[in-house]
């Protein structure tokens, strides 16, 4: 079994550079907010899952496509690119309860 890092690492990659990039960065931007500018702590987390959401249907397009182009797939590849579309939101989903735990905790107390 391949360790921990690098099992992380073939899922950021899979799951599409680009749209993991923004997700980090949306991350790192959820960190500085709950420091800085608490009001921003669940707009920030909303974001990561939107954007998530959308590199997934972008991820479901280009799976559509290809089985439209191709009549004999094996149904482990069909399974396997929906797998790897289903990364970016499931981080999106991380990002997003990260925020909400962040907000919870900057509640007042009564």
């Amino acid at each position: 079994m391949l360790p921990l890092s690098t099992n992380l690492f073939s899922l950021f990659v899979s799951g599409g550079p680009v749209g993991m990039i923004i997700i980090t960065l949306l991350f790192i931007a959820l960190f500085f907010a709950a420091w800085k500018a608490p009001a921003w702590v669940k707009e920030i987390g909303v974001a990561a899952l939107v954007v998530g959401i959308f590199w997934t249907l972008c991820a479901f397009l280009q799976i559509a496509d290809f089985l439209a182009g191709n009549n004999d797939v094996e149904f482990s590849i069909i399974a396997g690119g929906f797998k790897v579309g289903l990364v970016p939101v499931l981080y999106g989903l991380i990002v997003y309860l990260v925020s909400l735990i962040l907000r919870v905790i900057h509640k007042p107390r009564i």
